[in-house]
């Protein structure tokens, strides 16, 4: 492993917790092993291509936002009041009416300036925690009224120091709830080292994969430093789309990273039954396995630009799981008990509903189910 070098490391022991940086540089393969040796070193790796978690199909006329109901926000006393969240994405319409009061803290990690010229991160938080457009209800958790933003991929993709950045800042920035619907490009990266640095096919994916089982751990140290600092502070809840390679019924795809990672709430997408009034199926597309399901299929939420648009991914049915946690904070926290990340992420997974699915469904396509509000 040689040349742009990303490595977590922590910057100041004597804090409690730890403070923990991520930085950037090119480096030999001698200085590489020489920071494996440092004990304050927690990961090394090779950056590696990101990309969005590409909505299905092309943007349909708005619709009912008909996930509000699915997951029963329509129905839950809880708003998100009082709890912090952070979308990791392409940034945001600060502009537009569904974020009317919310203050929004935006941060560049991609190197293309703030903003949303490509429209999901737009999109993505309006159904978590956007006000109603146009006489629509858009957003899960309209209560919320502060979002951090961070742009993690630039306007022609991204890399995944920019998502780890990222990560890091919403973590140390006490994030409640953290919304990432992207996933790490493991078949650009073999295109890159064919086309760019001129690898054959056998060394350019074994590279690749040596790069993404680094990433891997590289994601799962962050996790940790999530857990550390869960001891000191509420935590976050990690959330994140499963992916959209399946192609049913020709094969499933099982859940991609960064969803993938450890203590991250994974998410596939479900579409209501033609067959069966009521019931809901999994989305042709979705990846299998994740640990919960939510709408994901003609999803109306909030345009880059203004007015409202419908698309459909894995990347529209995580924010309907970051909104429902967000619910779940305001509940615990109405309770009046001392209330943990991991906590919430138990109420998400076991209030989870197994019982609305077409008949025959394979269960282990939608985990615990469809995530339900309190």
């Amino acid at each position: 492993m040689a040349g742009r070098i990303a490595v977590l490391a922590r910057e100041f022991r004597e804090t409690v917790p730890p403070e923990v940086k991520m930085d950037v540089a090119e480096l030999n393969r001698r200085e590489v092993r020489d920071l494996g040796r440092d004990p304050d070193v927690m990961a090394v790796t090779l950056p590696m291509p990101t990309k969005l978690v590409e909505p299905v199909g092309v943007p349909a006329a708005a619709g009912a936002a008909w996930g509000i109901a699915a997951v029963g926000a329509d129905k839950s006393t809880f708003t998100g009041k009082g709890v912090v969240v952070a979308v990791l994405d392409t940034g945001i319409d600060a502009s537009h009416p569904a974020f009317a009061g919310v203050n929004l803290i935006e941060q560049d990690f991609s190197g293309s300036g703030n903003g949303d010229r490509q429209g999901h991160g737009t999109h993505c938080a309006g159904t978590i925690f956007g006000r109603d457009v146009e006489g629509k209800r858009i957003g899960v958790a309209r209560g919320v009224s502060q979002a951090l933003i961070g742009k993690v991929l630039a306007d022609e993709g991204g890399s995944s120091e920019m998502l780890f950045s990222g990560l890091l800042w919403a973590l140390q920035n006490k994030a409640n709830v953290i919304s990432m619907s992207l996933g790490f490009d493991f078949p650009g990266m073999v295109d890159y080292l064919v086309k760019k640095r001129g690898y054959d096919i056998r060394p350019a994916t074994s590279q690749a994969l040596e790069a993404y089982r680094a990433n891997l751990r590289m994601f799962d140290s962050i996790m940790e430093i999530r857990q550390s600092y869960e001891a000191f502070a509420p935590g976050s809840v990690v959330v994140a789309a499963a992916g959209n390679e399946s192609k049913r019924p020709q094969y499933e795809i099982s859940v991609g990273l960064p969803a993938a990672a450890e203590d991250v709430i994974s998410v596939g997408a479900l579409n209501p039954s033609e067959t069966s009034p009521g019931t809901y199926v999994m989305g042709s597309f979705s990846n299998t396995l994740p640990d919960v399901v939510a709408p994901g299929v003609n999803v109306t939420s909030a345009r880059a630009g203004g007015g409202l648009t419908s698309l459909t991914g894995t990347s529209m049915a995580c924010p309907h799981v970051a909104g429902v946690a967000a619910l779940w904070w305001e509940a615990a926290r109405t309770e009046g008990t001392v209330t943990r990340a991991g906590s919430i992420i138990g109420k998400v997974t076991a209030m989870a509903r197994s019982n609305v699915f077409e008949p025959g469904i394979d269960m282990g396509g939608v985990g615990r189910g469809l995530v339900a509000a309190p």
